[in-house]
């Protein structure tokens, strides 16, 4: 464990919002990051983030960054490779990690040839059959937007004549699409602090899947922490979504999905290498139950740039 002074910590940016489709969500985390570091003594400053980013981090003198930016441009390695030419150390995962967490198809692809367990998978392209794709994966499954967080742009398909608007509605995301193969059982997730698993959290929600408005919204969504699973298939699972974590060279913190099938079997869904931080998210969830509040969960994760420098 890190042990670090405010004053160590120096001047810190908080970097928020952005311009992703994630940038609300990014924004509320933002906000609470701040908060939280400014209450325990932490020189801390917001920054909305915009294409002027690098000349505003120069101008403010800062000492080290703490990512809490969303989606494209703040989680896929490009805030990364700016702060990397500023000198400026960072939270979370490097520029390599962090592009290929956000290609949910990418990581797919590495954990398949890590041999780790994900569901198999069809990239959908313009005129794409769709009898075939049900063939090779069945029905119902998940269509996704490759680029994408937050549950943007993603369909549960039950019907293959609802095939090609689910791909369309993923397309219009930008970037490639796949079909996945649908998982019945529990969906499960764990954070990743300091090359730590928290204890696992599942997810319940009445919607068809947790999609934005589940994450987001809704009150009905309900998590359970302990999560209830046999405590050797959880620690199974924690080690399965450790080793996934650095597969993809995740450091510092994030969060890995997973679906558990009625057969015990884990599967891997996505990395999220920024989870989010809002009074709905799931690593705070998961922090309390090890005995982190927030303010410390922060701290924690701030620290984590004094240890190697940059990434």
């Amino acid at each position: 464990m890190i042990q670090s002074s405010e004053a160590m910590l120096g001047k810190v940016a908080v970097l928020m919002g952005g311009w992703s489709a994630e940038r609300e969500v990014s924004l509320r985390s933002g906000q609470a990051v701040l908060q939280a570091l400014q209450h325990a003594g932490v020189d801390a400053h917001g920054i909305d983030v915009g294409r002027d980013v690098l000349a505003v981090l120069e101008q403010g003198a800062y000492d080290r960054a703490f990512i809490v930016l969303h989606g494209r441009g703040g989680e896929d390695g490009v805030i990364q490779g700016a702060l990397e030419v500023l000198g400026l150390p960072y939270t979370g995962t490097g520029v390599a990690g962090s592009a290929v967490g956000m290609n949910k198809l990418m990581t797919k692809q590495l954990w398949q040839g890590a041999g780790l367990p994900t569901p198999d998978y069809r990239v959908l392209s313009p005129g794409f059959d769709p009898v075939a794709v049900e063939a090779a994966l069945g029905l119902p499954l998940m269509v996704k937007p490759a680029l994408e967080g937050s549950s943007i742009g993603m369909s549960r398909v039950s019907q293959v004549t609802a095939l090609p608007e689910a791909f369309d509605r993923a397309a219009a995301c930008g970037g490639p699409v796949f079909a996945e193969r649908w998982i019945t059982g529990q969906e499960v997730t764990a954070a990743i602090v300091d090359g730590e698993p928290l204890p696992l959290i599942r997810l319940e929600t009445p919607r068809t899947f947790y999609d934005y408005q589940a994450k987001y919204a809704a009150t009905d969504t309900r998590y359970h922490c302990p999560c209830g699973l046999d405590p050797a298939l959880e620690s199974a699972v924690q080690a399965l979504a450790l080793t996934a974590f650095e597969a993809v060279s995740g450091r510092g913190w994030g969060r890995v999905d997973l679906m558990i099938d009625h057969g015990g079997q884990p599967w891997l869904i996505e990395v999220n290498t920024v989870p989010g931080m809002t009074d709905h998210s799931l690593v705070p969830m998961a922090a309390r139950a090890a005995g982190l509040d927030f303010q410390a969960l922060v701290l924690k994760i701030l620290a984590t740039t004094l240890d190697s420098g940059l990434q």
